[in-house]
């Protein structure tokens, strides 16, 4: 554990504290339960965001494409009747589908991934809407679906299935980030491209991995989320949801810079917006002020990482100097 998530860890436990203290409701099971299951729900595609911010970019069309693949998902199950195998596969794929497309026009056509994503964050929501009608969409009367609404929704020994497939995710994307080259390469297009590109990387094709890699957790979390909800409202479905994963990501010690970040610094961050959420409920701050809460933490995560990131350089300036009197 770095120092980072070291520190994010004894703040999760300062402000849980507080919130228990000022409500001790905070600690009991319902609420306890309640929180791992938005955890797994957040943090599962927070995960895919921090990949994309480790490389230097940024995807705001989540939001958005949780509503397209939403409908689509709904759609295939009531009207088309699909096996739910089938059916899920379909939307992992398309999420998978559009985090490649995104990756080509970033890499490619060298368009900037703010630009590119703030693009799909319309298209996307334009189209489901368009597809609905602008029309809300349930499950209604759909048959053979129990199985995949209690993977997606259910408990398992007590747990919130969801929560259980974040810690799967976090899992495998802990080995896939730090264990692996393509993990390294990762780190090294996010700090340097030009630099990486001329040590051999591939930094094409590292870029759009990791924007493929976001696009499938999308198209997972779709599945998980459209279940919690059981209807989707093309409209307001996953609105603002890019917001959350930016600020887990932000939270858990992904620079926006590129280069920086972990998977357990993520979930972290994840956790700790959910405490904060709670937090805001026990004091009594309107809900409606939830995004402007959201919106604070994520200013506070930049500055300070601005901060860490002067500190870095002004200390390697001064081993830099150390070394070159030496000599």
């Amino acid at each position: 554990m770095s120092k980072k998530e070291l520190g994010l860890a004894v703040l999760l436990i300062v402000i849980g504290g507080f919130t228990a203290i000022l409500n001790p409701l905070f600690l009991s099971s319902v609420n306890l339960l309640n929180m791992a299951n938005l955890i797994g729900l957040f943090g599962v595609f927070s995960i895919g965001q921090g990949l994309i911010i480790i490389t230097g970019g940024i995807d705001l069309s989540v939001g958005s494409m949780f509503a397209l693949l939403g409908v689509i998902l709904v759609d295939l199950l009531v009207n088309y009747e699909l096996p739910w195998p089938l059916a899920v596969l379909i939307i992992i794929g398309a999420g998978t589908t559009l985090g490649l497309l995104h990756g080509l026009l970033v890499t490619r056509l060298r368009l900037q991934p703010f630009v590119v994503t703030l693009c799909g964050l319309l298209i996307y929501r334009g189209i489901a809407r368009y597809y609905t009608a602008d029309s809300t969409m349930g499950f209604g009367y759909a048959g053979d679906i129990d199985t995949i609404t209690w993977l997606a929704s259910g408990r398992s020994f007590g747990i919130p299935n969801p929560f259980l497939f974040l810690v799967v995710v976090a899992a495998v994307m802990g080995v896939v980030l730090h264990r692996t080259v393509f993990g390294r390469y990762l780190y090294a297009v996010g700090r340097n491209d030009e630099a990486a590109r001329h040590s051999g990387i591939n930094a094409d094709a590292v870029i759009t991995g990791a924007y493929l890699l976001g696009g499938g957790l999308a198209g997972l979390a779709t599945v998980l989320l459209v279940f919690y909800t059981s209807s989707v409202s093309p409209s307001s479905f996953g609105n603002f949801y890019e917001l959350y994963a930016i600020a887990a990501a932000v939270l858990g010690g992904c620079s926006l810079r590129g280069g920086e970040g972990s998977i357990l610094g993520i979930v972290l961050g994840t956790v700790l917006l959910q405490i904060l959420q709670n937090l805001v409920n026990i004091l009594g701050i309107p809900s409606s002020l939830n995004f402007a809460v959201m919106g604070g933490v994520i200013l506070l995560g930049v500055i300070a990482d601005q901060q860490l990131g002067r500190r870095k350089q002004k200390a390697q300036l001064q081993r830099s100097q150390a070394l070159a009197a030496a000599e």
